[in-house]
């Protein structure tokens, strides 16, 4: 079966999906994703779909459910990279992807996970005080 690879950078989970999924693709994509946040600890999921050319309404569910989720573990889910096409079907379909932050592109949703997990996050589980002395 083919997999989606999930990437971990820093506090993140990093996931670019460069095919259309199909639902067994999908479903794993949910599955694989969540036991990642699991193993891993991240604290936020970024998934890229600036490939993706269509989104059903299933397809608007596994990123609504990776988003609840997610939050339910700790960690923020951003989508990027939607096209015009994509985002008009979503909002035709009546879907509103609660839970999920969008972002125009990959920089933009690594700088809205920085702000949304606090920017003291990596000093603090390294044990070290931040520099301005605060807790």
């Amino acid at each position: 079966m083919d997999r989606i690879p999930i990437l971990k950078m820093g506090h993140f989970l990093l996931v670019t999906i460069q095919v259309d999924l199909y639902d067994r693709l999908a479903l794993s994509l949910e599955n694989d994703l969540i036991h990642m946040v699991s193993k891993t600890g991240a604290r936020g999921v970024l998934i890229d779909i600036s490939a993706v050319s269509i989104v059903d309404s299933f397809m608007g569910r596994i990123l609504g459910n990776i988003a609840s989720m997610s939050r339910i573990m700790d960690a923020e889910t951003v989508v990027v990279g939607m096209q015009p096409a994509v985002a008009i079907t979503l909002v035709e379909l009546g879907l509103t992807l609660t839970g999920v932050y969008t972002a125009l592109n990959v920089e933009r949703g690594m700088e809205l996970l920085n702000k949304k997990i606090g920017p003291d996050t990596a000093v603090k589980e390294a044990g070290e005080e931040p520099e301005d002395g605060t807790q």
